[in-house]
């Protein structure tokens, strides 16, 4: 995907999802402040079940019967968001959200290219090279930097 008409799109929405993702940290941090940390995961996946089957509704149930056909770990990808509400309950009060958000990225991006590299969950392999150690150095200098 070098072509940047291409690109361009796939860019635009990683940044929505980024900024999802920075609207949803403190407002899950406030829930689990105020409810504790399962009862606000409860809420925020309640919330997502339903705009999700509300989607999933709009788009003609997409390939949803094929769910029986996943490797039953699969059907346990949600325990991570649990997993995600109760370290940012951890996190975010303590040292604020940029810091909270550094930490996830730079734990993502370590994760991510383990990934990669093994091409685990069938996703494509894109082996662990110089350019991208040093992008991921960079990034976690960067959230070092932020953390301070």
């Amino acid at each position: 995907m070098n072509n940047p008409e291409q690109l361009l799109p796939v860019v635009i929405v990683g940044l929505i999802g980024g900024l999802a993702v920075g609207i949803q940290g403190p407002m899950s941090g406030v829930l689990s402040q105020k409810l504790g940390p399962v009862s606000a995961s409860v809420i925020i996946h309640s919330g997502g079940l339903i705009a999700s089957v509300v989607l999933l509704l709009i788009l003609g149930g997409e390939k949803i019967g094929d769910w029986q056909t996943l490797p039953k770990p699969y059907l346990l990808a949600g325990i991570f968001g649990l997993i995600l509400y109760i370290t940012l309950s951890i996190t975010l009060p303590r040292i604020g959200v940029a810091n909270s958000v550094a930490l996830l990225v730079a734990a993502q991006l370590g994760t991510a290219l383990v990934f990669d590299q093994f091409g685990w969950f069938g996703v494509p392999v894109h082996t662990i090279d110089i350019p991208r150690l040093i992008g991921v150095g960079l990034m976690i200098v960067a959230a070092f930097l932020i953390s301070r």
